[in-house]
This record gives structure tokens, C-alpha cells and sequence, in this order.
């Protein structure tokens, strides 16, 4: 399945096998409190955001560098 959420004025895709209304809500809320209050680290990940996999409770965020790819925790 494929959704479209829009972080920091950008659409990206999120892949996922199964989404509910409650797993994408609780995706949107942290990513919008880590665009707020996240480390370097994780701000230069999601500036860099092209997609996102949401797999169990995990998210993991695909940037443009493979390295700078992270997993965050839905719960």
C-alpha cells in the first residue's frame, strides 16, 4: 500500500503492507515533533526524506544518503 504525507512542505511516499487511520496518525505525530525537537541527526534525515516504510511499530526513514537512513519508533 502506498500513502502520500506531507512533512516540512514535501510529499512523501509511505509504504507500508497494512495502514490504519491510527498507525499514519501516529507517523504524522512524530515526525512533526521531531521536525520540531529532534537531534541534528534526525533533522538532516528528514531533510533528505524520499520515503518512508512503516514496518510493524518501526518507520523507517529512506533519505538520499543511505547513511543518514534511520528506524523510529511509532509507540
Amino acid at each position: 500500500m502506498k500513502v502520500f504525507v506531507t512533512i516540512q512542505n514535501k510529499e512523501i511516499p509511505v509504504f507500508a503492507d497494512s495502514l490504519n487511520k491510527k498507525t499514519l496518525k501516529l507517523l504524522k505525530t512524530a515526525l512533526d515533533k521531531k521536525v520540531q525537537t529532534g537531534r541534528h541527526t534526525l533533522k538532516k534525515c528528514l531533510q533528505t526524506l524520499i520515503s518512508i516504510e512503516v514496518v510493524g511499530c518501526e518507520a523507517i526513514l529512506h533519505s538520499l544518503n543511505e547513511k543518514d537512513s534511520l528506524a523510529l519508533s511509532l509507540y
